[in-house]
Formats: C-alpha cells, sequence, structure tokens
C-alpha cells in the first residue's frame, strides 16, 4: 500500500526509504504551504529526514497549537507518527482529518494504508473507496484499491481451498494472487 502526500498527491509506497519518503512529503508539502509557512514545513521535514522523528513531531504539534486548522501540518503529523510506528495515534490523525476536510482525499489513502498493514482489508477497501469518489483520478487510490482487491481474493481463495481442498481451480489462483505480494522489492532506480 502506498501512502499519500498531501497536496499533490504522490506515490509513497510502505517500503519506501525512509529519506525518499521524507524527500517527498517535504516536497509535497513545500508545493502547498505558503511563504510564511514553508519554513515551518521545512523545518518539521529537516528534522524527520535527520532521523529526529520526535523533534520533529513536537515541531509540528507547536505550530498546531497556533494553527489548529491547518490541514497539511496535521496531515505531516500524522505522517511522522506513521514512521514512529505509533499506529493508533496515526490513525486518529488521519480520521479526524477526514472528519474536519471530508473533500480531501489523502487522508483516507493514509487511513486504508493502516487498516491495510492490520489486514483489516474491508475498512481499507472502504477508506479507498471514499477517497476516490472525491477524487475519481487519484491514481495511489486506485492503485492502493487493487492492492487491496488482491488480498482480499487471496483470503477469499484461502477459504475456499479451506473448504473445498480437492478443488483442483482453487490452489493456482491462491498461489498466482501470493505471488504478486510475495516478488522482492525493486531497486529504487526501477520504480
Amino acid at each position: 500500500m502506498k501512502h499519500a502526500a498531501f497536496l499533490p498527491s504522490f506515490r509513497l509506497p510502505l517500503r519506501m526509504p525512509a529519506p525518499l519518503l521524507h524527500a517527498l512529503c517535504a516536497a509535497a508539502v513545500l508545493l502547498a504551504a505558503g511563504a510564511a509557512r514553508a519554513d515551518d514545513y521545512a523545518d518539521v521535514n529537516a528534522l524527520l529526514r535527520s532521523g529526529q522523528s520526535a523533534e520533529a513531531l513536537a515541531k509540528a504539534d507547536a505550530y498546531i497549537r497556533t494553527n489548529p486548522r491547518d490541514p497539511q501540518m496535521r496531515f505531516l503529523r500524522g505522517v511522522i507518527l506513521s514512521e514512529q510506528g505509533k499506529t493508533a495515534d496515526a490513525q486518529a490523525a488521519f480520521t479526524q482529518l477526514t472528519q474536519d476536510y471530508p473533500e480531501l482525499p489523502e487522508p483516507y489513502n493514509n487511513l486504508a494504508a493502516i487498516y491495510a498493514a492490520q489486514g483489516q482489508y474491508g475498512k481499507a477497501r472502504d477508506a479507498l473507496e471514499s477517497a476516490l469518489r472525491l477524487n475519481p483520478h487519484y491514481a495511489t487510490a486506485h492503485e492502493n484499491l487493487g492492492d487491496v482487491y488482491a488480498r482480499l481474493a487471496a483470503q477469499q481463495y484461502a477459504k475456499a481451498q479451506q473448504y473445498a481442498s480437492t478443488s483442483a481451480s482453487v490452489a493456482p489462483k491462491l498461489a498466482l494472487v501470493r505471488q504478486v505480494f510475495d516478488k522482492p522489492a525493486e531497486p529504487e532506480g526501477k520504480r
């Protein structure tokens, strides 16, 4: 599953190396932010890129205290929480963004990535469908929805195999779907 950057959208695979992830998030935030806010976003991203995620989070939180409605910094805060492995907090941050800014598809995409990582593919599908209702041309969400459907297919084929172990048609299908996700990651230059 790929995380979304905020305005404009970038593809951010879950397995993307952290420095590249941080650079793409920084670029997205800087493009979306006004010149007055660029320094704050740049500072948070610089801290995150240098491995100082606790400091990045503290700076983001301080900014949000004075600008509580800023969706870009709140989104970046969710990304930081995800990077720190604080999944419940990241999920809460993205959920709150979907409530405060229901017109933004990116938080739905990132919620879907969290749900998918937890094996909650039905919730991931629902979140991605919400993102796509908001932006039918959102390529990252389309790709992620395809991944979710493939995972759901694998679950169903596994159940079919469990209940009808003599069926010769299920095993090849299950193997094929699993093969899609078992491939080693491509080198960075190939993406």
